[in-house]
C-alpha cells in the first residue's frame, strides 16, 4: 500500500487543496489553519448523528402540514402523504416522497453510524468501498429536503382565504433540522481515518 501524505510529512489544505509540510500551521495560499486529520472527527460525527436521530423520529410522526378547507382541518404526516398519493395512483410522486423523505435519510443515518464504527475499530474492511459509501452519502443527503420544498411551495401557492389554506406542521421544522444535522455530521467525519485503520492493521499487505 502506498504511503499516505501524513506518513510523508505532508498535509493538505481543506479549503484550497494545497499540499504543505506537516510542521506548517497555516496554509501559505489561503491562510486556513492546517491539520492532518479533523479533530475528534468520529466523536463529533456521532454527536451530530445522535441529534439527527432524535429529530428524525418526530419528523416522521408529527404532521408535516395542516390543510384548512371549508371550515375543516386535516393534518398529514409524511407517511400519510405517501399513502394518499399511492391511493390516488400517483405512484411516481408517492415513491419519490418515500425515497427522498424516509428511505434516504434513514440510510444516511445508518451509513454514517457504520462509517464511524469502521473508523474507530481495527477490523478487516474494504477502504475503497467505505470511501465510496461516504461520498455517496455526502452527495445524496441534500436531496432529503423534497418534502420540505413541497410544503413550502404549497404554502406559497394555495392560500385561498376561507376556502383553503395550507400551513407547515411541526414535522417540517424537525425534518429540516434533521437534514441539516446529518449534513454537518457527514462534514465532520474524516474518511481518511478509515485508511489509517487499514494501515495500522497487522494483516495489511505492504
Amino acid at each position: 500500500m502506498l504511503a499516505s501524505a501524513l506518513e510523508k510529512g505532508k498535509v493538505s489544505c481543506h479549503t484550497c487543496g494545497k499540499i504543505s509540510p506537516l510542521e506548517q500551521t497555516r496554509c501559505p495560499r489561503c491562510n486556513t489553519a492546517l491539520h492532518a486529520r479533523k479533530t475528534e472527527s468520529v466523536q463529533r460525527c456521532l454527536a451530530y448523528l445522535v441529534a439527527s436521530i432524535i429529530a428524525y423520529i418526530p419528523a416522521n410522526i408529527w404532521p408535516i402540514m395542516r390543510v384548512d378547507q371549508l371550515g375543516g382541518a386535516e393534518e398529514t404526516t409524511i407517511l400519510n402523504g405517501v399513502a394518499t398519493f399511492w391511493e390516488m395512483q400517483a405512484y411516481p410522486v408517492a415513491i419519490t416522497i418515500f425515497v427522498a423523505s424516509v428511505l434516504i435519510p434513514g440510510l444516511k443515518l445508518f451509513s454514517l453510524a457504520w462509517l464511524c464504527l469502521l473508523a474507530s475499530r481495527k477490523r478487516s474492511l474494504n477502504p475503497r468501498q467505505a470511501t465510496r459509501i461516504y461520498w455517496l452519502t455526502e452527495l445524496v443527503g441534500r436531496w432529503s429536503m423534497v418534502d420540505v420544498f413541497v410544503v413550502a411551495i404549497l404554502v406559497a401557492l394555495i392560500q385561498l382565504g376561507n376556502i383553503m389554506s395550507i400551513t407547515p406542521g411541526p414535522a417540517a421544522v424537525s425534518f429540516g433540522l434533521m437534514v441539516i444535522l446529518t449534513m454537518i455530521a457527514a462534514h465532520a467525519f474524516d474518511p481518511r481515518l478509515i485508511w489509517d485503520k487499514v494501515r495500522q492493521s497487522p494483516t495489511t499487505n505492504s
